[in-house]
């Protein structure tokens, strides 16, 4: 990744509960279309061909003016305060217990933990977008506003996947933010950082767009990440994560989210996840409870690599090589072969994995898109109809099940699987105010059995309960079988849906 990454190993991406983003801002220079060249009045041009004066038609930096945008935003950008409940180790233990074999002995003490961080204010009803690390595993939420007005946050959904949550606060006549089209960024445009670091509310900075669809390590196994952000150079720190990126016209065109630092504190460079996929993320988790990801059905590769150290043949060096298919790919079914190098997307152009995730992350299953490849050199094209993980065009919906149950759940990956020793299951990734919490159930529960049903993704759950929801069935609750990865002990759970 170049030099700069070389020169950086030993340094570590940060995604803080209080912030984690840099940003810039758009250059966006006025020009008087009246004005037909340079010179003063009574004066005249007499060149041929017009002049170039560097401090009237070059984009310095004096006469970028940013107050538009940080007025337009400044009042859609939040403070989020969260009160977590953690796990820490037990101090003390009974020599009682310890010898008779009473209790768990490996029981641990819990702990208050407050942290902080930004939201974005979407709609003027009180919908709020941020990141899922400032809000995840949160007992309480408070929001407050650019004019001091405090509310309780309620979280309606979350996407570990990409970071994003959805909150709201029961508030009329907001002032929320524009959207913008992330796709449209060029790499030097000015963009503004709006937060809260360090607490200090209202906080905004400037600077320039470095690169866009940057993948960065996480250290998350979650196969679904999407690793496809905009880098920046504004200066951000601690509580400007979930806060605002947004263009000089005061659009919003990204969410901050990390910065890559060796000391905790900005150092240079920041990332944001685009719109265009934090946009659509809120929508589904709005619409359907959960987000509806769409896949093209392939295992992709990089095509410089493959053509250095597999097949010398490829004539394209950017784009996403297509490996392999997964079962029931629609690609496949639509003619796309192995070997070819996935170029575009509906005319979008396509230069990475990562550009290719950005490009589908924006359709539903069920949606048709023109796949561009180059197949050793000859372009080609093809209607691809996208599907789900379940192979599969449905919609899969939690909205009234995830409002009621009060929690957020997400698929458990291989590798959890594996060391867990077991083939199905997913895991309490947030939990709220609901049914959930006030059964006892915390954040990293295991659920395995559903009322006699094996549980394998989120959707399997919400279906269980929307069922029961609907009178599809005589059963009235839920009996929840599962285990916390800590102990190993297997727990049930039982829960009235029905009241």
């Amino acid at each position: 990744m170049g030099n700069f990454w070389k020169k950086t190993l030993n340094a570590t991406l940060i995604i803080l509960i209080s912030g984690g983003v840099a940003a810039g801002v758009t250059a966006y220079v006025l020009k008087n279309k009246e004005s037909k060249n340079v010179f003063s009045e009574g004066q005249e041009a007499t060149f041929k061909q017009p002049v170039h004066m560097a401090m009237f038609n070059g984009a310095a930096a004096e006469n970028t003016d940013f107050t538009y945008a940080a007025e337009k935003t400044v009042h859609a950008v939040v403070h989020i305060k969260v009160i977590s409940t953690v796990s820490v180790g037990r101090q003390y233990i009974d020599p009682f217990e310890f010898f008779f074999g009473f209790g768990d002995n490996q029981r641990q003490r819990q702990q208050q933990r407050i942290g902080s961080g930004s939201g974005v204010i979407i709609s003027t009803d009180g919908y709020i977008i941020t990141n899922n690390h400032v809000i995840d595993g949160a007992d309480s939420i408070s929001v407050t506003l650019n004019d001091k007005r405090s509310f309780t946050g309620k979280v309606i959904g979350t996407d570990p996947s990409t970071d994003i949550a959805l909150i709201k606060i029961e508030a009329d006549d907001l002032s929320p933010v524009a959207f913008g089209d992330s796709e449209k960024l060029k790499i030097g445009e000015w963009v503004l950082a709006v937060g809260n670091p360090f607490d200090l509310t209202s906080t905004v900075t400037a600077g320039i767009v470095s690169a866009k669809g940057r993948s960065i390590m996480t250290g998350s196994s979650d196969r679904d990440k999407i690793m496809s952000f905009i880098q920046t150079d504004a200066a951000v720190n601690v509580g400007n994560s979930g806060g605002a990126l947004v263009n000089t016209r005061g659009e919003l065109v990204g969410i901050n989210t990390a910065i890559y630092s060796q000391t905790g504190n900005f150092a240079g460079y920041s990332f944001a996840v685009p719109v265009s996929i934090a946009g659509k993320v809120v929508n589904d988790l709005k619409k359907y409870g959960s987000v509806q990801r769409a896949m093209l059905g392939v295992t992709i590769g990089d095509p410089e690599y493959v053509k250095k150290n597999q097949d010398p043949k490829i004539k394209v060096l950017e784009g996403a090589y297509v490996n392999d298919f997964l079962m029931r790919s629609s690609a496949k079914e639509a003619g796309i072969e192995k070997g070819d190098v996935i170029t575009a997307v509906n005319g979008s152009k396509v230069t990475s994995l990562n550009s290719l995730q950005e490009q589908i992350m924006k359709y539903q299953p069920g949606d048709k898109v023109k796949i561009t490849v180059d197949r050793y050199g000859s372009e080609k094209e093809f209607t691809v109809e996208l599907r789900n993980a379940q192979g599969n065009t449905d919609i899969m919906k939690g909205g009234d099940s995830a409002e009621i149950l009060g929690a957020a759940f997400k698929a458990l990956s291989d590798k959890d699987k594996r060391e867990y020793g077991i083939s199905y299951g997913i895991e309490v990734s947030n939990v709220t105010n609901g049914k959930i919490k006030n059964c006892g159930i915390r954040k990293g529960f295991v659920i395995m059995i559903v009322n006699d049903q094996k549980v394998q993704t989120p959707e399997d759950f919400y279906a269980i309960v929307d069922k029961i929801l609907k009178g599809g069935t005589d059963e009235k609750g839920l009996l929840i079988k599962g285990f916390y990865p800590n102990s190993g002990a297997t727990r049930h759970y039982a829960i009235d849906l029905i009241d």
